[in-house]
């Protein structure tokens, strides 16, 4: 999770997931990998992801192994992994795994396509969408992602998607907010051409203008103030 996003979040207790790991573990022991071979197994299975070693993984995966169970370290599963270390070929090779959940968050709450949005990976983002990834996670989203880092190309490819262009996150900050805060005007543009509504406030009291003064982004300000002017808004 990028640092302006994660000082952002609220301060309460986050979801665990406990429940999801020992249904993962549950799996592993009914299925044909026995269950004391399963930390080993699972070691080397993100090792290989790691390393992008995509022709022994199936050799894991037709042994039982769960395609969902999440590393220790970040609580990430193996396609987020792959995601991150751009090892795309193990990333293909999970997308399409029998059983394979795209949808699974990560300890901090991030998905596969919420980090392929934010570094940028359209191929990822494009095979994740087209396997009907959900982009409207509650909280923070793929599109607040994508806004904060000014990815047009993904920005658009998720609004494709029905991403909700004013999600807000926990403290209803929204992609425009994000975009604005970062200096990314051609985002900011393409966001409000697309429908968002720069009005919005978070819980602070902020709306995109206001992120925007705050950062020094005048070129900004001064874009929105007008916008809003001319639509009767301001």
């Amino acid at each position: 999770m990028p640092e302006s996003l994660e000082k952002m979040r609220l301060l309460k207790p986050r979801r665990t997931f406990l429940s999801q790991a020992a249904g993962g573990v549950f799996l592993l022991m009914v299925g044909t990998l026995p269950f004391s071979s399963y930390a080993a197994s699972s070691d080397e299975f993100f090792k290989l992801v790691q390393m992008d070693d995509y022709r022994r993984l199936p050799k894991l995966l037709a042994a039982g192994l769960n395609p969902n169970i999440v590393e220790s370290k970040r609580g990430e599963t193996g396609l987020i992994l792959a995601i991150r270390e751009d090892a795309m070929k193990s990333f293909n090779l999970l997308l399409n795994a029998s059983g394979i959940n795209l949808n699974v968050r990560a300890r901090n709450g991030d998905t596969a396509l919420m980090v392929a949005s934010y570094k940028g990976n359209v191929a990822a983002v494009k095979a994740l969408l087209d396997k009907e990834a959900e982009p409207n996670t509650t909280g923070w989203t793929a599109l607040h992602y994508a806004a904060t880092v000014g990815n047009n190309e993904i920005v658009q490819m998720l609004l494709d998607a029905s991403a909700y262009i004013d999600a807000g996150s926990p403290n209803q900050t929204t992609p425009m907010m994000m975009a604005a805060r970062e200096g990314k005007i051609l985002t900011v543009k393409l966001l409000l051409d697309s429908g968002a509504d720069a009005t919005l406030k978070n819980d602070v009291g902020m709306n995109a203008i206001d992120f925007a003064k705050k950062f020094d982004h005048d070129d900004i300000v001064e874009g929105l103030t007008s916008r809003l002017k001319k639509a009767g808004k301001l």
